[in-house]
Formats: structure tokens, sequence, C-alpha cells
């Protein structure tokens, strides 16, 4: 059995189309057909039903993927961990986000990290915060930055790098513009625009609604930071974010509001897996990422 059999293998396996796998991998279809008859008949099983164009698995060629990919994993994995031993300063880091933190936070602790080590790589993936925490504890990514962070959450080791308010973000035609600050209870009328159900975000503002004596009354739903600006901007209700989202502008015809009653607030930090440890590259990211917000103006550990 040979690597490339396996990687053609996973490939066809994946889109379950002969033609769409040689076009992924840059080479002919023939060659592909090839060696998938050839793995096959190493192992004396066929991995794929045929029926005309199309393909599919086996349940044997189901449990055969399973495998093959978890052992791609580990020579992967292999790979990277000797040619970061022989350089850390020239590794890869995997590092997933969510959309909060996209536009200011990541840029900032990258490029800051970037001055003192320019030849790391970087892989970056952007995904909702529940599928993050899972793509850590898999081994897909190396590290994530979340907030809040998941601190009863077990599979993961969590470091708190700062501790970070919400506000509201209001229409700017809103009755309680020009008020320094407000109280979480001045937004019991308004109709709000929050992430939809199940978003840690939209879980952050009803808490703090409900503690506060009321249930917000959601109108409209945003799956991403810029979708809720945006209609929060077209005068569709109020919300609230974090405060890290709006540092480099206002979306047109907002206005930022601070709440003072009561602080609506949710750690940021950095989650790595528990039960491995980070390879040289991976370990240099995390002590900066660490130490890096200490010196930061603005934040608190």
């Amino acid at each position: 059995m040979e690597l490339r059999q396996i990687q053609y293998f996973i490939e066809v396996a994946k889109r379950e189309h002969m033609t769409e796998a040689a076009d992924a991998l840059h080479v002919a279809q023939s060659a592909v057909s090839r060696q998938i008859v050839n793995l096959e008949a190493e192992l004396g099983i066929d991995l794929f039903i045929r029926e005309g164009r199309n393909i599919r698995l086996t349940p044997i060629g189901k449990m055969f993927l399973d495998k093959m990919e978890q052992a791609m994993d580990v020579i992967e994995q292999s790979r990277r961990e000797i040619e970061e031993h022989l350089d850390p300063e020239k590794g890869t880091v995997r590092v997933g986000f969510p959309s909060s933190l996209a536009a200011h936070l990541l840029p900032t602790v990258i490029s800051a990290f970037r001055k003192k080590h320019p030849k790391v790589k970087f892989q970056l993936h952007q995904d909702s915060y529940h599928s993050l925490i899972d793509s850590v504890v898999t081994g897909q990514i190396d590290m994530a930055l979340l907030g809040p962070l998941p601190l009863e959450e077990r599979r993961v080791k969590s470091e708190i790098m700062f501790l970070e308010n919400l506000v509201a973000l209001v229409p700017s035609t809103h009755e309680l513009v020009g008020k320094p600050s407000i109280t979480l209870a001045d937004l019991r009328s308004d109709a709000f625009i929050l992430s939809p159900k199940g978003y840690i975000l939209r879980d952050i503002v009803v808490k703090a609604c409900k503690q506060h004596g009321f249930e917000p009354l959601v109108s409209f739903e945003g799956k991403d930071i810029d979708a809720i600006k945006g209609l929060v901007s077209a005068g569709l209700g109020v919300t609230l974010l974090p405060e890290i989202t709006l540092v480099d502008s206002l979306p047109r015809s907002t206005i930022k509001i601070r709440i003072d009653e009561p602080k609506v607030t949710r750690t940021v930090g950095v989650i790595i897996p528990r039960d491995r440890d980070l390879l040289p590259t991976e370990l240099l990211f995390y002590n900066f990422v660490k130490n890096f917000f200490d010196t930061l103006s603005g934040y608190q550990q």
C-alpha cells in the first residue's frame, strides 16, 4: 500500500467522483482510477460501489476511509513536528477564530507576532463558537481565539487574556442617543437584533436581560457581526455587541452607548487541546499571545 494510493482514495471517497478527484489532485483521471483499482486488488475487497458514472463507498470503504484519514493526520503531524524541531521559526500555526474577533483582535495579534517571527506561516479558520472548540479537540486546528472562553469545557485548556464589555448599538435616531451611558432596562421595550439561537453572543445577551428582569424581544437575526450591524444601521432594532467589534469604526447611522447597569461582559482568550503538547512553532505563538495583552494598552487581564 503506497501513500499516493491512500491520498487518491481519500480524495475520491470525499467527492464520490473520479473526475472531480482527479481535478483536485491535478492528475489524469486514468491515474486515479488505476491507483484505486490497484488498492482494491491489494486489499482483496471493493471499496466503492460503481453505478454508471457515479461511485459511492461500500460499508467497508467507509471504515477504511475513517482509518486512513486518521493515518494521514498522524503522518502530517509527524512531518510538521520534524520540520518545526529543526526550525520553529519556519513552522505553521493553524488558528481558529469567530467573526467577533476577525476584524481587529486577530489581525492585531498576528501582525505583532510576524514582526518578530516573519517566517512563521498561518492557516486561519473562521467558524462558529462550538465548531471551533471541536476543531481544537480533534486536531483540525492547533488553537482558537474565543470570547467567551469555555471555562467549563474539560477537553481544552483556556487562557484568559482580558475581560471585555458589551455595549449597546442603536440607530442614530434612537431616543437614548446623547446619553453617555444607559442601563440595560432602558432597552426593555426595544426590538433586539441578535444572533440565531445556539450562538454564544445571543446566549450572553439573553442571559443578561433575564437577570435584569426581562426577556429581549428579538425582531431580526444575523449570523455574523456585520449582518447584525447592518440591520441596526437600517433602523430595525438595537443590539449588544462586544466593544472590540466596533473599534475601527461605527456603521453608518448608528451610535454606541456604554451600559453601566449591569455591566455585560465576556472573557476573551485562547484555547488549546488538553490531551496533546503543542509543537514548537505552535508553542511560540501561544506564549506570544499569552504575553501580548500584558503590554497592550486598554486591556486588563
